[in-house]
């Protein structure tokens, strides 16, 4: 069985909610960076792609997105 979220419409609310848009906005805003690796913005992978992406690394409320698969397998008949 496939889920299918409609991912834009909730955005929109976590933006529209001042409280969620500070949160989503931390790494950019209120981060504390001390070479630790503490967020996404940390890892080097992540920094390729600002730097290859310039428009996409300069706004701060870009999101990052993950996959989680806990359980589901694939190939099972």
């Amino acid at each position: 069985m496939l889920w299918y979220l409609l991912i834009v419409p909730r955005f929109k609310r976590l933006f529209a909610n001042g409280d969620d848009a500070k949160d989503l906005t931390w790494h950019a805003n209120g981060r504390n960076c001390d070479g630790m690796v503490r967020h996404l913005d940390d890892f080097s992978q992540w920094k390729q792609i600002v730097c290859l992406f310039l428009d996409f690394g300069k706004e701060a409320r870009n999101l990052g997105l993950g996959l989680a698969s806990d359980g589901m397998n694939p190939y099972a008949i």
